[in-house]
């Protein structure tokens, strides 16, 4: 005879584990979660049917930390198994969501006045890029961020910028002022001596049509640098 309790369909073992984190995550928010169950979070609907602690926790062994893991290409982020498209469109759609917060936070507002808040949203655009990138962001004649635009992407090490380009953009945006950003992938912030060049340029170029350029943010894992900062420019 069949029936009973030993023919009922076992629940997986990890259904009353993401039962018990979502309850604590409700209750507490993120502060109370370390990295790898915040990514857990992030995971369960995309992979409905299976445990997604050990690939959390492979997530944050391989990349280092949340903010590395949602940061990571996605090519890498295939490489840990069974993250495939739609664990990725997640982890993405997290990064996505932070930066448009941060981004809203910074835009249409005095550069003085949000200044911290603008290097952290640059930071998060940035520092985890795997190839340089140079953006500008445009400033109206009150130094209100009026536009932030990436202008140029190259290797590993190396960006092409053309200061005639830089000027040209401005002046469609009617811009006042700007300020100079890119990113090292190396991790090291510190500025090149061509980076040091390349700003000179761009100054002069845009002095000539009364455009200020207020400084050249550098960007890297291991934090942010400015020229203005170290009388470079």
């Amino acid at each position: 005879m069949t029936g009973g309790f030993e023919d009922a369909p076992q629940k997986p073992h990890y259904a009353g584990h993401r039962k018990r984190l979502r309850e604590r995550f409700i209750a507490g928010g993120a502060d109370g979660l370390p990295d790898y169950e915040l990514l857990e979070l992030v995971l369960f609907r995309a992979l409905p049917q299976l445990d997604v602690k050990p690939i959390a926790k492979a997530l944050i062994s391989k990349f280092g930390s949340f903010a590395d893991v949602i940061s990571a290409p996605p090519e890498r982020l295939r490489e840990v198994e069974f993250v495939k498209d739609a664990a990725i469109t997640e982890i993405k759609l997290v990064q996505a969501a932070a930066l448009r917060l941060m981004k809203q936070r910074v835009m249409k507002k005095p550069m003085l006045a949000s200044w911290s808040a603008l290097i952290e949203y640059i930071r998060a655009a940035m520092a985890y890029e795997t190839k340089e990138q140079f953006r500008i962001l445009f400033l109206d004649r009150k130094n209100v961020l009026i536009a932030d635009e990436v202008q140029q992407q190259g290797t590993v090490d190396h960006t092409p910028v053309y200061p005639r380009e830089v000027v040209k953009r401005a002046l469609e945006l009617s811009a006042s002022a700007i300020v100079l950003v890119h990113n090292h992938p190396s991790g090291d912030p510190t500025p090149s001596r061509a980076d040091i060049e390349m700003t000179k340029q761009i100054a002069e170029t845009c002095q000539k049509l009364s455009i200020v350029v207020h400084d050249h943010v550098i960007i890297g894992r291991d934090g942010h640098a400015s020229l203005k900062g170290l009388k470079l420019m």
